[in-house]
């Protein structure tokens, strides 16, 4: 069998990959402990997450291409095949980083891909992966795979390197050099495929996978509300079934929750026009899902839900031309401001259907003082009621 050496190409994709990889990382470090108290601070999180995204789908990529290209290819041997044990381990490693370059990016696209709240990916395809639902807790476990797999991945890069410079400075051999540009001189006899090394690789990453599993690090890890549910009231009329939702803009996404713990005194008796009855609604503040975004939405800069667990609307009920408003006042925290939220009412004997929205500013509740730029996060908050209930 002739010697080989490693091709321009193999060398480009070897290096462009590192290139990415010594930016990807401090960049996704320094984002993840950047603090988010002001808009300034958001923003500068924001680029930095968008920078790390969009390079990490690159480098899934190019892996992609560099994994195809090195099938069709030959590779030289290692110089010291009787070093067993070393030349195990540096195939482990190479093993290692070949499956890193493929699962650590892919991970985090699929958390990004179903948190819908996060910093854009800025390749125009690459925003959302078809076929991965927007949910906290797809989002939560492959957030984690992401974590994980990326301290495998340094652990396998710092190996790499610390092997590759033992070669150059202790054992003065041609290891590094016939990687670089312009020594296609260096060549050995062709390389033979191994599969032990693979399959150590593939039960390390499984391993990791587990020990984290075990650990509840691929699991939702915040601290679950501590909210007691709201008593029941005496009322004329009781809701049978209902949803009360909110719609918000974050990072030019759309975020959708609802609360699921409330509760109505609804007085009613329909007439021709002007006040008809009146109603106060009590929302457990806890019982909302926001997604991936509840615990933050529950803190002090939004809702505050230890100081104020409740938020009440009281309003009259009032027909006019045919369609009906609640207006009166919805209190928030400290807050108090005007609501009127118009509806559509179905009556039916002692069944009645309501459905109706309204949209409200956050800023009036001293919901995100702290984010004060509508991109980082909108003003307007759509609130949409549907009920049905009995006398």
């Amino acid at each position: 069998m002739s010697d080989v050496s490693f091709t321009t190409k193999t060398k480009v994709f070897h290096w462009l990959t590192a290139l990415m990889i010594i930016t990807i990382v401090p960049l996704g470090v320094i984002a993840g402990r950047l603090p988010i108290e002001t808009d300034a601070q958001i923003a500068t999180k924001t680029l930095l997450f968008s920078i790390h995204k969009s390079l990490g789908v690159a480098v899934f990529l190019v892996a992609l291409a560099r994994i195809a290209y090195a099938l069709t290819q030959r590779k030289p041997a290692p110089l010291h095949p009787e070093r067993r044990v070393e030349t195990l381990l540096a195939e482990v490693v190479h093993w290692l980083l070949y499956i890193s370059l493929v699962l650590v990016p892919l991970t985090g696209w699929i958390h990004h891909s179903a948190a819908a709240v996060a910093a854009p990916i800025w390749i125009p395809f690459a925003q959302s992966l078809p076929f991965v639902p927007v949910n906290p807790t797809v989002s939560d476990f492959f957030g984690g795979l992401h974590w994980l797999w990326s301290k495998v991945m340094v652990a396998s890069i710092l190996l790499h390197v610390a092997g590759a410079l033992k070669h150059h400075v202790i054992d003065k051999d041609a290891t590094l050099r016939r990687m670089w540009f312009g020594h296609s001189a260096y060549t050995g006899r062709a390389q033979g495929v191994h599969r032990k090394p693979a399959v150590i690789a593939v039960v390390i990453y499984g391993l990791v996978a587990g020990v984290g599993a075990a650990a509840g690090i691929l699991s939702h890890s915040d601290t679950p509300l501590q909210s007691e549910e709201l008593a029941q009231v005496s009322s004329e009329w009781t809701v049978q079934n209902g949803t009360i939702a909110l719609s918000v803009e974050q990072l030019g996404n759309p975020v959708k929750g609802e609360f699921t713990d409330w509760v109505a005194d609804i007085t009613f008796s329909d007439g021709p026009t002007g006040v008809v009855g009146n109603v106060e609604t009590t929302i457990n503040i806890g019982s909302l899902t926001l997604g991936t975004v509840t615990a933050q939405a529950m803190g002090p800069d939004f809702f505050d839900q230890t100081q104020f667990p409740t938020a009440v609307f009281s309003a009259d009920i009032i027909k006019t031309d045919g369609r009906y408003l609640a207006q009166g006042t919805l209190r928030i925290k400290d807050a108090t401001a005007p609501v009127t939220l118009p509806f559509d009412l179905a009556l039916e004997d002692n069944s009645a259907t309501m459905a109706g929205s309204v949209t409200v500013d956050r800023r009036d509740f001293t919901i995100g003082d702290n984010m004060a730029d509508e991109s980082n996060l909108g003003f307007a908050v759509e609130i949409a009621i549907a009920l049905t209930a009995t006398r």
